[in-house]
């Protein structure tokens, strides 16, 4: 089945997957899309398909269906449930506008990933920093995993809605970040390392969270003003980077509070 036909096909691109990241992506409207994957039709569909339908007509999407097997390829055997879109590539902003919505609230959130490269994680704590109204998100590009659908599908559609800087050098980043007002905390260990909750992140807070197994770079840690660790009875070595980050996020916004 096909809509009328696309006002505006997109050459190269990506394709997002999976019913909440597609209709989080279709209501942000920060992308271009050009086709959908959807269940064949039926006339008791579920409601998310139909808003999903409904959306895509209403858009002028071509609308097609797809035998599981070729949307598995297409997907790369992400978890599609039956829905895929068709669009330009993620629309990372420049730290110019992050910087600019920091120095306008007072008590601005901004998280830093110094070279994660696991996209599940990535999307975790895109999603938890969507949550809590972050301004944005600083990522490097290279060796780091960057907004890829994988990730966009992690953070259950969320990276939609938050800006997310690409940049090349992640310590002048920081730099900047502190420039414009920011006191920046590291999530790691180590004898200068304080417990969570006595760090005072009243105020404008960046967050810089570490990559898996290694940790924050030497010169990343050098940067921060704090170092926060989360303490650990049970004996376990170290949390997920998204579990440990949506714990201290939420820290944060209760000082805030």
């Amino acid at each position: 089945m096909r809509g009328k036909g696309p006002r505006e096909l997109v050459t190269g691109g990506e394709w997002i997957y999976g019913r909440n990241p597609v209709e989080e992506a279709l209501a942000a409207g920060r992308r271009t899309a050009s086709e959908i994957v959807l269940p064949a039709y039926m006339p008791e569909e579920d409601d998310q398909i139909q808003r999903l339908r409904d959306e895509a007509r209403a858009r002028r999407l071509v609308i097609r269906t797809m035998e599981r097997d070729q949307l598995d390829k297409l997907t790369r055997f992400g978890h599609h449930q039956g829905v895929a879109l068709k669009t330009t590539g993620y629309p990372y902003v420049g730290i110019e506008d992050i910087i600019a919505d920091v120095e306008e609230d007072e008590n601005s959130i901004v998280i830093i990933l110094d070279h994660l490269e696991d996209p599940q994680n990535v999307g975790s704590i895109l999603r938890t920093a969507c949550a809590i109204g972050a301004k944005g998100v600083i990522i490097p590009e290279d060796r780091a995993c960057g907004i890829t659908p994988a990730a966009v599908r992690a953070s259950a559609g969320g990276a939609e809605h938050i800006k997310v800087a690409h940049v090349v050098n992640l310590v002048r980043a920081i730099e900047e970040l502190k420039e414009a007002g920011l006191w920046m905390t590291g999530l790691d260990w180590g004898k200068d390392a304080k417990k969570y909750t006595e760090i005072d992140f009243k105020g404008r807070v960046g967050l810089v969270v570490g990559a898996e197994g290694s940790g924050i770079s030497r010169l990343v840690r050098g940067n921060c003003d704090f170092i926060a660790e989360l303490p650990m009875p049970g004996g376990f070595e170290s949390l997920n980077a998204g579990v440990a980050a949506a714990v201290t996020m939420y820290e944060i916004l209760r000082q805030h509070d």
